[in-house]
């Protein structure tokens, strides 16, 4: 208990102590401070709300952030229901049947658009700034989030399911995939990471309970495979840590012990060149929340939408 209090201190404090950045020059945090200075007080209300009737979607609010900006950047693609012209993300192989939330962000929408009086603020700045306050709300660091993203008139399933990263990739495809988002082996550990919260499905584990042998603790793959059968049972969870509604370093000690659930987990610790980072993660929980904090804004920063391109929608799901 002492442990999550002092983390829980540190991770307060990080908002005070992150490095700078460089930012687009049309995204500022102060974006709605003079239209609409009510806008992100009601997201963090709504959020708060949420993550107090259910933990888990605090890790499903930050999945879809990172989810929607590894596809053509942050810009709430992936909230976009399927239409004729519209090839919906929500099918992807990494979304389909396990990305949620979305009903979370319609009420948060609903209510900006409420206090401001008229649809100004972005369904990705409302995605954007959701994310950071769920990863408040469940003891994480705080950050200050750049603002002034547009909305997307477009969604992508196939570039979706090239871009999200696989729970199955190797350690090269992994760095080599957030290469391609501009992002660095650093930030490939620190948001991973984010792995401290939520559940994945039995899916997704499968493989590595019952064939992965040299990478895996033996009694740790035994217990999982309590709830995740060889066959059946696809959509069994289990969590992606012992704690998995609070932000923590528990994720990265299970890597240190061959304890990661997911494949792609365990091989950010498999002998290669983020292995000292784990490392530091793993004792370190003011590093880690430092680096988490920095790297969801170098990632919430990823190709916005700014000006006139894009659009603010009314409704986050439909184009206007």
């Amino acid at each position: 208990m002492a442990s999550s209090l002092t983390f829980l201190l540190l991770s307060s404090l990080v908002i005070f102590s992150l490095t700078s950045h460089a930012f687009s020059a049309s995204l500022s945090p102060y974006f709605y401070y003079k239209v609409c200075p009510k806008a992100l007080p009601t997201i963090k209300r709504v959020v708060q709300d949420a993550v107090q009737q259910e933990r888990r979607m605090g890790a499903s609010i930050l999945r879809l952030h990172f989810h929607d900006c590894f596809v053509n950047g942050c810009d709430a693609s992936i909230l976009l229901d399927q239409t004729t012209t519209i090839d919906s993300e929500k099918t992807a192989f990494a979304n389909n049947n396990s990305a949620r939330g979305f009903e979370v962000i319609d009420k948060i929408k609903s209510e900006v658009d409420k206090v401001c009086g008229r649809s100004i603020v972005s369904c990705a700045d409302i995605l954007t700034v959701a994310a950071r306050d769920s990863v408040v709300a469940l003891g994480g660091p705080s950050w200050q989030v750049q603002l002034g993203r547009r909305d997307s008139t477009t969604a992508s399933r196939t570039q979706a399911n090239n871009d999200i990263p696989s729970p199955f990739m190797d350690l090269s495809s992994l760095i080599n995939n957030f290469k391609n988002q501009g992002l660095n082996e650093k930030d490939l550990v620190a948001l991973s990471g984010g792995h401290t919260l939520g559940f994945a499905q039995c899916f997704t584990f499968r493989n590595r309970i019952y064939n992965e042998t040299n990478s895996i603790d033996s009694k740790f793959a035994k217990q999982r495979q309590s709830s995740c059968p060889r066959t059946g049972g696809d959509s069994n969870l289990a969590p992606l840590d012992q704690t998995p509604s609070f932000f923590d370093t528990k994720y990265f000690i299970n890597l240190v012990a061959k304890k990661g659930l997911l494949h792609s987990d365990q091989e950010l610790f498999s002998g290669g060149r983020t292995d000292n980072l784990v490392n530091t993660y793993s004792t370190n929980p003011w590093i880690f929340s430092k680096d988490f904090a920095n790297s969801m804004i170098k990632m919430g920063n990823i190709k916005p939408l700014t000006g006139n391109q894009g659009q603010i929608r009314v409704n986050c799901r439909k184009l206007n």
